[in-house]
């Protein structure tokens, strides 16, 4: 099956590890990506919180164009990895369905582009997809080196799973821990895998706004997932991801105590236990990656 792809402002910049081990792992299980065609940003952050209508025309021009360019009148799966831009387009298909004041100002905006928005697209997000459409027993027959031994901490920040998405619980989360249980991997039982890293609730240091809030959001991730015995912390979300990897000197400094894990991909680990070149996953552009030694039996007797 082919899904039409948006991959963001971030899967093109600083988290292209994300996009690389994303686009790689779909390739090896047999799923074709198409990315959209001039998409434009999602709307998020900045837009939304100065005028709602534009970021909602915004969001609503990239579902179009997956309308648009499937080229016929069935739904259409736009795959939006990044957090952030799956939790915008979740939101505009919620408001342009509900909110006919909004709906005819966005249809208004969509129609000067040469563009219309019909409601067939919908926003998936890739754990979602290969969970629940690839199947995890379809990925456990591809692995070919088991990650055994080794301690995730599913980590699915404050946006995946709410306000509207409806592929997991909103509190208690489990399909990422349960993709890595399907990997071999261990995902430790820790009461943390929902709260906000810092990076969009509250500011925090990548925006700057309360820098001691979110040196301490960050700083209670990280040591709580080490003190659960964590080897690598999993996310689906670049902020995320770069906030907890990026200021773990900083929380270090601050807090007075190490703080230092790996902070990858969901899709990173995925793609080592399907087989698959570092490189190919992206894992040469990590900040800081070291993972312990996989079990040799779990790791096919490989040296």
């Amino acid at each position: 099956m082919r899904y039409a792809y948006f991959p963001g402002c971030s899967l093109k910049g600083s988290s292209k590890a994300y996009e690389e081990s994303l686009l790689a792992v779909f390739d090896t299980l047999g799923e074709g990506l198409d990315e959209l065609d001039d998409w434009n940003c999602c709307g998020a952050t900045a837009y939304f919180a100065i005028d709602e209508a534009k970021a909602y025309a915004l969001a609503a021009r990239n579902l179009a164009l997956a309308e648009d360019q499937a080229g016929n009148d069935a739904p259409v799966d736009l795959v939006a990895p990044c957090a952030g831009c799956y939790m915008m387009l979740l939101k505009a298909e919620r408001r342009l369905s509900e909110q006919q004041s909004i709906r005819g100002r966005i249809d208004g905006a969509l129609q000067a582009g040469g563009l219309s928005y019909r409601g067939r697209a919908r926003a998936r997000h890739p754990l979602d997809v290969l969970v629940n459409d690839i199947g995890l027993e379809r990925i456990a027959d591809a692995v070919t080196r088991p990650l055994g031994g080794l301690r995730v901490a599913c980590y699915y920040g404050c946006l995946l799973v709410r306000p509207h998405a409806t592929f997991d619980d909103q509190y208690s989360p489990t399909s990422m821990d349960r993709l890595m249980r399907t990997i071999g991997a261990e995902p430790v039982d820790w009461p943390l895998k929902v709260r906000c890293c810092g990076g969009s609730c509250c500011g925090g240091p990548l925006v700057g706004t309360i820098r001691e809030a979110g040196l301490r959001l960050i700083h209670d991730l990280l040591k709580e997932a080490k003190s659960r015995g964590a080897d690598v912390l999993a996310t689906a979300c670049p902020l995320c991801q770069f906030n907890l990897e990026c200021f773990q000197e900083r929380v270090t400094r601050e807090f007075g105590e190490p703080v230092e894990l790996t902070v990858g991909f969901f899709t990173q680990l995925l793609g080592l236990a399907l087989g698959l070149d570092e490189r190919r996953l992206g894992i040469h552009r990590m900040l800081r990656w070291r993972l312990p030694e996989l079990e040799p039996a779990a790791a096919g007797g490989a040296p």
